[in-house]
């Protein structure tokens, strides 16, 4: 009975294996690669021209955002529509604009906001007499507005050209903003707040502005 025998492996053979081994390796890195490119192309425009994340550090926009909380930053809007009265802006400190802070948009350009006795008060062309500032979204207005110029900065009034804005935090007695360091130009805007992430419990989405009374 004839046997047939095992021919061995050639060199040759040997080199075919390892090469298409090779070369599969080298299209999985590719693809791996290309799918990394794509995704950078996706995500780094988005991440700095679209939203930006921000977390809440201090006191003065309490008591509706809390420090810690994590916030996602509409940074395109504001590209196409002008700032409105009550959005909350994250923006740049103008003594230092390496510094962020978080504050609500109280006085439109042009207008002149005057504070007396820790009320608001806005001046502009639909109420040239003026017209006191009602804020649904201070729980507590009288705590909040007290005749303390070492915390409110007694009196003041402030005239805005165009594009400047007076910012106030929510924590009246705990907040440094335009009473303090004056008119925030639009350019130190970074965006408004869209969506409050974490914690989930007070997740929350920002679409709409404040209805005022006037």
């Amino acid at each position: 009975m004839n046997e047939t025998e095992n021919e061995p492996e050639t060199e040759e053979s040997n080199q075919g294996f390892f090469s298409t081994s090779l070369g599969a390796k080298i299209l999985l890195v590719w693809d791996f690669v290309k799918i990394v490119v794509v995704a950078l192309i996706i995500i780094i425009p988005i991440r700095y021209f679209v939203f930006q994340p921000f977390i809440v550090s201090g006191s003065s926009m309490e008591p509706n955002f809390q420090n810690g909380q994590y916030l996602i930053i509409d940074e395109l809007s504001y590209r196409f529509s002008n700032p409105q009265r009550g959005q909350i802006v994250v923006m740049r400190y103008p003594k230092n604009p390496k510094e962020f802070y978080i504050k609500r948009i109280v006085g439109l350009p042009g207008e002149t906001v005057k504070i007396d006795n820790g009320r608001v008060m806005i001046f502009n062309d639909s109420h040239p007499e003026g017209v006191t500032l009602t804020e649904a979204y201070l729980p507590n207005q009288e705590l909040s507005y007290p005749h303390d110029s070492n915390i409110v900065g007694g009196k003041k009034t402030l005239t805005l050209a165009a594009d400047q804005y007076f910012m106030m935090g929510d924590n009246r007695l705990a907040s440094s903003d335009s009473r303090d360091w004056g008119i925030l130009p639009r350019s130190d805007m970074v965006g408004k707040v869209f969506i409050r992430v974490l914690p989930l419990s007070v997740f929350d989405v920002y679409n709409q502005v404040p209805a005022y009374s006037f």
